[in-house]
């Protein structure tokens, strides 16, 4: 299975947090799984920091990379993708979330249940 990780999943993930879920956890820990990190979750957790909303190492960029993750670009096809979703959900980032995993086959590791109305694979976090 190819996991794409959601913003909260991934800083859950690296912070070893107790609220990501045991199924999230065995997913994304399972080396048969390949496990993506979007470059919109990045995007997202650099603005939330530059406003003050979120504290993240100053090695972050190091962090991620000592991850056994790979880094899932934004694409012109990932951007149709989002003009083709339903107004399910406002938030841009999670959209283009949705777009990707749908793109690329993706099941999206997510806390956010609104998102299952867009049919697409899920693990809850």
């Amino acid at each position: 299975m190819n996991l794409l990780l959601d913003t909260h999943v991934l800083l859950w993930w690296l912070d070893n947090h107790p609220t990501l879920s045991k199924k999230a956890k065995a997913a994304i820990a399972d080396g048969k799984n390949l496990v993506f990190i979007s470059a919109v979750i990045i995007w997202e957790i650099r603005i939330k920091q530059e406003l003050g909303k979120l504290e993240i190492p100053r090695n972050f960029r190091r962090v991620l990379e000592d991850q056994p993750f790979e880094i899932l670009d934004i694409t012109v096809e990932h951007a149709y993708a989002v003009g083709d979703l339903p107004a399910h959900h406002r938030d841009p980032f999670d959209r283009m979330l949705v777009a990707q995993a749908k793109v690329e086959g993706l099941t999206l590791v997510t806390r956010d249940i609104h998102l299952k109305k867009y049919k697409i694979p899920l693990i809850e976090a």
